[in-house]
């Protein structure tokens, strides 16, 4: 027998689990074509085939054809184990330590995931008496479809027979246009609350209908989010808005209440039933659809977006003007420095903890809410005042102050500017982290530092 084949595959016996019938979607009955996906995931596919192993194009990858978008990218199942695939793609990496996955790498910089199908987790299991063995990692098809978060992500294609395999009836759910939790959803939000903004992404972008007792165990469970790590729902929330579809994500969270769950320093500001409530929550829409409109632009233009604490600088100006009245009341320059103060004491206190935000970003965007401020303040009927256009700040506030009288205004930004000032890099299909940070908010240090950064009276333990 092939060697590959041998390596790994001698196994515990499985837990029993009803497997449910698999609805074989042929060629003719769904319009995804193999000329449609990337030719590096089609390499990895037959190169799996020739090698014996079964090999599937899976999850959003298999969801974005169906529905005629173009994948950010192809994720791959295999029942190969990731030691058989690192000596059948010699140009690879495993990552991973609870589940390894296999980063296959190509040039210009693409890489392919390739994971192991998997059984059942533990916690989504019928019963609590119902638990895998610490070594039975690997699964079936059904167990795999089943593990995952939404049915619309839980399909299969392979590309032998162009199929696709639904074992959780994600096909019927794309054709009506149905975002419905995986299994239980009260169970499976219980083992992995963000599982309910990942519906509520999905709702969004494609503009979906929550399915009712999804939406109900979303509405019931929403307060669970707290139990996630800080890090971990912030990237989610970047990638959201950097999806080109905040506006609507943002309306379905405040609906559902995972929004004040994220963003507790909203409450007081859209949590009530007030006029004041209103005209904030509706600022707050306009500009994300102003976002929308920049991250679209940016995307079929092929530049890079713009910063994360610029686009959280607009997100967090409604929740800024109802605390302050910061835009829309003059202060003198000494009074703008110390309300600027209480603004940083009051991210760094709140939101800059739940979302474990660097501390760089948030003085960024502390910034552009008092450089906003001046630039609202100082115009004038020809434009602003030499000294102001002479600070080094000039060009990113005015980009700043653009935005936000889209905004307000309902004028659109003039998009040459827009690309004049973005950053020069091309940018990706979806928010990626700029860089590794620890649990403080810094940067990830390459090497350990020689001063406990947690010793009180300054940086690494100086005095102030």
């Amino acid at each position: 027998m092939n060697s590959l084949i041998d390596e790994e595959l001698v196994l515990e016996p499985p837990v029993a689990v009803s497997s449910p019938p698999v609805r074989i979607v042929t060629r003719n009955e769904h319009p995804i074509r193999t000329e449609l996906i990337d030719g590096d995931a089609l390499f990895i596919l037959k190169k799996l085939g020739d090698a014996g192993f079964a090999g599937y194009l899976v999850g959003g990858g298999v969801r974005d054809l169906y529905l005629g978008k173009t994948p950010k990218d192809f994720d791959i199942s295999t029942d190969a184990r990731p030691g058989q695939l690192r000596k059948l793609f010699p140009n690879s990496n495993t990552i991973g330590r609870r589940f390894r996955l296999v980063q296959v790498f190509f040039k210009g910089g693409k890489t392919i995931e390739i994971s192991t199908l998997r059984s059942l987790s533990e916690h989504d299991l019928d019963g609590p008496e119902e638990i895998l063995a610490p070594n039975n990692t690997f699964g079936t098809l059904s167990e795999d479809a089943r593990r995952r978060d939404l049915t619309i992500n839980s399909l299969f294609f392979e590309i032998k027979g162009s199929t696709i395999l639904d074992y959780v009836g994600g096909i019927d759910d794309l054709d009506r246009g149905i975002i419905r939790i995986a299994g239980d959803p009260t169970r499976r939000i219980s083992r992995d609350p963000v599982r309910m903004m990942r519906a509520i992404r999905h709702a969004a972008r494609n503009n979906f209908t929550i399915e009712e007792e999804t939406w109900n165990a979303i509405c019931e469970n929403c307060d669970k989010l707290s139990l996630c790590p800080p890090s971990r729902l912030r990237d989610e929330i970047l990638r959201d808005l950097y999806s080109g579809a905040m506006a609507p994500w943002s309306q379905l969270a405040i609906s559902s209440g995972i929004f004040f769950s994220l963003f507790q320093i909203y409450r007081s500001t859209l949590g009530r039933n007030d006029e004041s409530s209103e005209k904030s929550k509706q600022l707050l829409f306009q500009l994300l659809r102003t976002i929308d409109r920049a991250n679209t632009m940016a995307v079929n233009r092929g530049i890079h977006r713009q910063s994360d604490y610029f686009y959280l600088g607009l997100f967090f100006i409604p929740w800024v003007e109802s605390r302050w009245h910061l835009f829309s009341e003059f202060r003198k320059s000494g009074a703008l420095y110390q309300l600027a103060k209480q603004i940083r004491d009051e991210i760094d206190h709140t939101v800059g903890i739940d979302l474990n935000l660097r501390r760089s970003l948030r003085q960024e965007m502390v910034n552009l809410f008092v450089h906003l401020a001046m630039l609202i303040h100082h115009r004038q009927p020809n434009g602003w005042p030499k000294w102001l256009k002479n600070k080094h700040f000039f060009r990113k506030a005015l980009l700043f102050y653009n935005f936000y009288q889209e905004a307000v205004t309902g004028e659109p930004i003039d998009e040459t500017l827009i690309a004049r000032e973005s950053p020069q890099r091309q940018p990706e299909t979806d928010w990626q982290p700029d860089r590794q940070e620890n649990e403080e908010g810094a940067p990830a240090p390459k090497f350990k530092p020689s001063f406990a950064k947690k010793t009180k009276g300054g940086i690494f333990g100086f005095k102030k």
